[in-house]
């Protein structure tokens, strides 16, 4: 159900909600929860299916993702700190923020690529580096390089596996849940390693199991 889903909505939203999703997902602090990963790979192979372009594909997806992360970095350039002051809502907590300034902050300027592949992350670190001041021409080198690897990599394969492998289509739901899974792997471990994180998980599962 969940790769129908996400294929129907592919076909519902073609080139220019592709560029939308994958823009928001990049730079806007409401886009961490988009399916970015799994959308582009299933993009990809529907593309080779034939109901996209790989061409056209892989250069919305490209240029949404650079452009939605220029966004992301003159946001926090300009008034990224007001949002260390915010306070906790619906969409918007500040252990995200924090996981993602912990990460920047480790990773420097390669987290600018790295962040790419890790969800909620990808979507606070253009933001972080314009708080940080980066030199624009040294985000911009990061941001296309990050954006290439994960627009265009993710699309290509895709396609790739779409023309390779027969009868892909009866395996396109484990293959997004696997890279559902990769994607939300690196911060489940980061969870796992906090102590006070891991007292909360079991807290709360004792809560559950008494129920």
């Amino acid at each position: 159900m969940f790769g129908f889903d996400l294929v129907g909505l592919i076909k519902a939203v073609g080139y220019l909600g592709l560029f939308g999703i994958i823009f928001a997902e990049s730079g806007l602090l409401i886009g961490f929860f988009l399916p970015g990963d799994s959308l582009l790979f299933t993009a990809g192979f529907l593309a080779s299916q034939g109901f996209l372009d790989i061409g056209w594909l892989m250069a919305i997806t490209f240029t949404g993702a650079v452009l939605g992360d220029s966004f992301g970095y003159a946001f926090g350039r300009k008034v990224g700190h007001r949002i260390f002051k915010r306070e906790d809502s619906f969409l918007f907590h500040r252990d995200n923020l924090e996981r993602a300034q912990k990460f920047y902050q480790a990773h420097g300027g390669k987290a600018i690529i790295m962040a790419r592949f890790l969800p909620v992350v990808r979507t606070f670190a253009p933001i972080l580096a314009g708080i940080g001041k980066m030199r624009y021409g040294t985000f911009l080198s990061y941001n296309v390089a990050g954006g290439f690897l994960w627009a265009v990599g993710l699309s290509w394969l895709g396609y790739w596996l779409g023309n390779t492998v027969p009868n892909i289509d009866k395996y396109l739901v484990p293959l997004i849940l696997v890279i559902v899974i990769a994607s939300m792997l690196p911060s489940i471990i980061h969870i796992l390693k906090n102590k006070t994180h891991r007292r909360q998980i079991a807290e709360f599962l004792k809560s559950k199991l008494k129920l």
